[in-house]
C-alpha cells in the first residue's frame, strides 16, 4: 500500500502523531506506570491516556507539559 503515492503521503502525514505516542508510551511503561496511573499523576481520567496514546488524538500543548513531568520526562517542541 505504500507505493500508492496518496496512501503514502497520508500515511507519513499521520508519522509525527504516532511518533509521539509510541515514546508517551515507552516512557509511561518504562516507569512502570498504568494508563490509571498516570491519568491519577495529571488529574485526568484514564481515557484521556488512552486517547493521547492512539496516536489520533489532537492533545493540546498543555496537557503534553502535564504528562512530560509526571513521566519525569522533557517536553521538545520543534519545527524544522
Amino acid at each position: 500500500m505504500l507505493k500508492d503515492p496518496e496512501f503514502k503521503k497520508a500515511y507519513d502525514a499521520l508519522e509525527p502523531e504516532f511518533a509521539l505516542a509510541s515514546a508517551l508510551i515507552g516512557k509511561r511503561i518504562q516507569r512502570g506506570l498504568t494508563q490509571a496511573d498516570l491519568a491519577r499523576l495529571i488529574g485526568t481520567k484514564q481515557s484521556a491516556i488512552a486517547r493521547l496514546e492512539s496516536g489520533t488524538y489532537n492533545s493540546s500543548l498543555k496537557m503534553l507539559e502535564k504528562v512530560a513531568k509526571a513521566l519525569d520526562a522533557k517536553l521538545t517542541v520543534k519545527i524544522s
